[in-house]
């Protein structure tokens, strides 16, 4: 059920940053806005990518967008839709695959030296938050597996949404997109929202007996293709 939109929120960016509202939504049932802020260079370890902040207007959540070569221009370029994932993506937890989903994610469009990748802020846990990520990772401990820890407290097996991508692909006029991810769901979420997903690229990872039941998990329960034995 859609909650009533809230007013907007203005976040003011810095007086030479480029900040524009974004495409009207591509979903009638999304109230999302979404603003553009600054944007500047980003050397990694990979390469250099543009980065550029995305506001959601309403919530004031800051996504970082990575770009590697003209999106606009590339034909499907790779796209990469990352949840934040702090244990993972900052402290290398063995309990996940993130981190290194994230890396090889910016490996592989580096590579073809066009492509994106939106790193989704607000969306721990597959959407659930912090605290109650470390209570599924507690109950898992327990025996349970990530959907059930999940169920065990009365939380959704993945409340993330989508409706920001689908603004950010619109402001950077990229129209098809070959996606890395191992998820089918994030294929048909993206797509209800108008985004048309050209090809599931995988981005495998080995896994290791912290993560294997996970992975496990993910494969046999929820669909991922993982390619374990």
């Amino acid at each position: 059920m859609c909650t009533p939109p809230k007013a907007p929120v203005v976040v003011e960016a810095p007086k030479d940053a480029v900040e524009r509202r974004v495409t009207p939504p591509l979903s009638p049932r999304s109230r999302l806005r979404v603003t553009r802020g600054e944007e500047t260079r980003m050397p990694t370890a990979h390469g250099d990518f543009d980065a550029v902040c995305y506001t959601e207007t309403n919530s004031g959540l800051e996504h970082l967008v990575l770009t590697r070569g003209d999106v606009s221009t590339a034909q499907a370029p790779l796209a990469r839709v990352h949840s934040e994932c702090a244990t993972g993506d900052i402290f290398g937890s063995r309990r996940c695959d993130c981190g290194e989903q994230l890396q090889k994610s910016l490996q592989l469009i580096a590579a073809a030296d066009a492509g994106v990748l939106i790193y989704l802020r607000g969306q721990e846990g597959r959407g659930i938050g912090l605290n109650a990520k470390l209570t599924a990772y507690a109950l898992q401990d327990q025996g349970r597996d990530t959907i059930e820890a999940n169920e065990d407290q009365g939380l959704p097996v993945d409340a993330r949404r989508y409706d920001a991508v689908a603004h950010i692909l619109s402001d950077l006029r990229v129209d098809a997109v070959r996606l890395l991810t191992n998820n089918p769901a994030k294929c048909e979420a993206l797509e209800a929202l108008g985004v048309r997903v050209q090809e599931r690229v995988p981005v495998l990872t080995a896994p290791t007996p912290e993560n294997y039941k996970y992975l496990r998990t993910k494969q046999d329960r929820m669909g991922h293709r993982l390619e374990l034995d």
